[in-house]
């Protein structure tokens, strides 16, 4: 569990990084490409190591990795609307979609609604790999 935690959060680390860089270049005309994240993401991206019991099951249940991608998103946006109340109610919160016409209570915007739903399939795809860690020997002859 806890190397399925780090690896969702560097995942989504380098993700928000590389999101934030296109945005800038597009949005700003930045040629730099520098992105931008919180340390307190790391953690956030960190929890979709909680979706493993559920993408086992899900996959086994559903083939159709749409129905199985609007789930993931579902969760996704529960996810970051939790993290980012808990986060504003402490005066910390890195982001701010108040901004933004499709925000909810500037802590998730649903036009972000395809990003959440191709990372929700791409932890699944990461989180659902065969674990090369435990070896099985094979008996002897």
């Amino acid at each position: 569990m806890i190397k399925d935690f780090i690896q969702c959060g560097f995942i989504g680390w380098g993700a928000e990084l590389i999101w934030t860089s296109l945005h800038n270049r597009i949005h700003n005309h930045d040629k730099r490409l520098m992105g931008h994240s919180s340390l307190y993401m790391f953690p956030i991206y960190g929890m979709a190591a909680l979706l493993k019991p559920y993408s086992r099951k899900l996959r086994r249940r559903n083939p159709n990795p749409m129905s199985r991608g609007l789930i993931y998103m579902a969760m996704i946006f529960l996810a970051e609307y939790s993290s980012g109340y808990l986060l504003k109610k402490a005066d910390r919160c890195p982001w701010d979609y108040s901004h933004a016409p499709l925000n909810i209570n500037g802590l998730v915007r649903l036009d972000y609604a395809p990003c959440w739903f191709a990372l929700g399939l791409f932890y699944e795809n990461i989180l659902c790999r065969p674990d090369k860690s435990r070896k099985t020997t094979a008996p002897s002859p």
